[in-house]
């Protein structure tokens, strides 16, 4: 589930993520987020597979619900800050955080799902895009959104390791996508992740080489590039929660939750598949 900043949006939507401490998380915390993310990866998978023309947002939901009971997992979502559902899921120009209806998909649509999972009390989170009817389907300017987004996604945690600053992984985003002539949602981001849902430190999808704080052994954080064919401008419907593209662009998010290791990084949230 994404991050919002503060401003300008502080008076569109009640969502937004206590400050902590980043948590530098033990071995055993991370044996418990390995295995939630192993899961978190198999329920989007499935949704993956799931989200055909003729189907809905509804028809994912349900599903979801049968995948949680079915590996005794906790949605992390539902009822985090209100929200009401277990999953997010947005099509075409809506951003993040659409809450399921009864809307059908067509060929050619761009969903988003994005998902959390509680194991033992600590959370991963991650989001895949879909386009309904497979690449074949979707527009050149659709597929050149959800592949630049992908690809954001995989160097920017190509770059996680000791040392690392948050400002390289931001610069690393920013430059794959507006170099496809793409456009950064300024005002969402990633986040650190463990107990809560959303820790510090914030992760932008914007940045300068050099800049920020040092990643460090034990850290977790949800890398989350949020991105529109569009202009970068964002508004909340009267649900307070569902964004869309002021302009009714297409956007696109892919998340994974990622370890700082020792020596580099590992996917928690990684499936082949994706």
């Amino acid at each position: 589930m994404t991050k919002l900043t503060k401003t300008p949006l502080r008076n569109l939507t009640p969502y937004f993520c206590n400050k902590n401490m980043i948590s530098i998380k033990s071995e055993n915390e991370i044996q418990i987020m390995r295995r939630g993310g192993k899961l978190l990866a198999k329920i989007l998978a499935d949704l993956a597979k799931k989200t055909i023309a003729g189907k809905t947002p509804l028809d994912l939901e349900t599903q979801a619900e049968k995948l949680f009971n079915q590996y005794g997992a906790i949605p992390a979502f539902k009822g985090y800050r209100g929200y009401p559902n277990i999953c997010c899921i947005s099509t075409n120009h809506e951003v993040v955080h659409g809450i399921p209806n009864s809307n059908i998909f067509k060929n050619g649509d761009l969903v988003k799902i994005d998902c959390g999972l509680t194991l033992e009390g600590l959370n991963t989170d991650a989001a895949v895009s879909v386009i309904v009817g497979g690449e074949i389907a979707g527009s050149e300017k659709t597929k050149l959104l959800n592949q630049t987004t992908k690809k954001a996604l995989n160097k920017a945690i190509h770059l996680v390791k000791p040392g690392t600053k948050l400002g390289d992984i931001g610069h690393i985003i920013q430059q794959i996508v507006e170099t496809a002539g793409l456009t950064i949602i300024r005002d969402l981001m990633g986040h650190g992740i463990g107990y809560d849902v959303h820790e510090d430190p914030p992760i932008f999808n914007f940045g300068k080489k050099g800049t920020g704080i040092a990643l460090k052994p034990g850290m977790t954080i949800a890398i989350e590039p949020i991105v529109c064919a569009g202009e970068r401008f964002i508004k909340t419907l009267e649900n307070r929660w569902t964004i869309i593209t002021k302009d009714n662009s297409l956007a696109c998010q892919w998340e994974h939750t990622v370890l700082v290791t020792n020596h580099g990084h590992e996917i928690l949230t990684a499936h082949d598949p994706f």
